[in-house]
């Protein structure tokens, strides 16, 4: 079983970069399931009905969210019947959307599991309580458990993959728009990589720009962040899973920009 993720696209380079590449990718790794996480799509915060629908004629089956889920309003007059779009699910009861999707392909279902980290983030319900809960459901039905969380501190992601290794498949995380490099299958077969960084503007600071984010930090007045221009980035991962087990097999970094095109294998 082939998965591959994309991580947090921004605004429009990073639509840009999902209709030049995805296909590309798609290409050479043949995934059986493809997951892109859109929350910052639209102009860099939240996403909209026309962008959803672009992501999956791109190739997306999935697209996950995070934060910002919330960011544009279109989202509540959608959200309810975009079939495949994931909030985190640890959002208190009665929020609209949902938390976990199955997909199936050829016959063979795949569970997507969307959660929000709590430090230095809006309190939310436990995500370790949330993700238990929801794992011991998935289990039912799938050995195949895919799970991005969403999430600021390192800390919290590594707990993550430990308190999930041997349940899920993956746990791999997104929020901090920088890819790490400490991607690796946990000791109980679970793929873990704490983040898989960012799709959008290369230049520029977590996608926004840089001259006023800098303003924000030499006189800690009020600014408005608009989504970079110039050059673009794809950040993205690459798992492959035992096709009886659901354990994960290889995980791979995905990097592309101007400066090199980090493909692994």
């Amino acid at each position: 079983m082939n998965l591959l993720f994309i991580g947090d696209v921004v605004g429009k380079p990073g639509r840009h970069m999902i209709d030049v590449y995805l296909p590309k990718l798609k290409e050479k790794y043949k995934p059986q399931l493809t997951i892109v996480n859109g929350e910052n799509a639209a102009n860099g915060r939240g996403i909209t009905e026309k962008i959803y629908r672009a992501f999956m004629t791109a190739g997306a089956q999935v697209v996950t969210m995070g934060n910002h889920t919330w960011d544009n309003k279109e989202i509540f007059e959608f959200i309810d019947g975009a079939k495949n779009l994931v909030r985190p699910a640890n959002f208190p009861e009665g929020t609209p959307g949902k938390g976990i999707v199955f997909v199936n392909i050829n016959g063979v279902e795949i569970a997507v599991i969307n959660l929000q980290g709590r430090a230095f983030l809006p309190p939310l319900d436990c995500p370790f309580l949330k993700a238990e809960e929801l794992i011991k459901e998935a289990k039912k039905r799938t050995p195949f458990i895919f799970v991005d969380f969403h999430a600021e501190a390192t800390s919290e992601k590594i707990a993550m993959g430990y308190f999930l290794d041997g349940k899920a498949t993956a746990v791999v995380g997104t929020h901090t728009h920088v890819q790490t490099a400490d991607q690796r299958i946990l000791p109980q077969g679970t793929a873990y990589m704490s983040d898989v960084g960012m799709t959008g503007p290369y230049d520029g600071v977590l996608g926004m720009d840089s001259e006023t984010v800098l303003k924000k930090f030499t006189t800690a007045l009020p600014a408005r962040f608009e989504v970079a221009e110039g050059r673009e980035q794809l950040s993205g991962v690459f798992i492959k899973a035992d096709s009886r087990t659901g354990k994960a097999m290889s995980i791979e970094r995905i990097l592309i920009n101007d400066d090199h095109m980090f493909i692994e294998g």
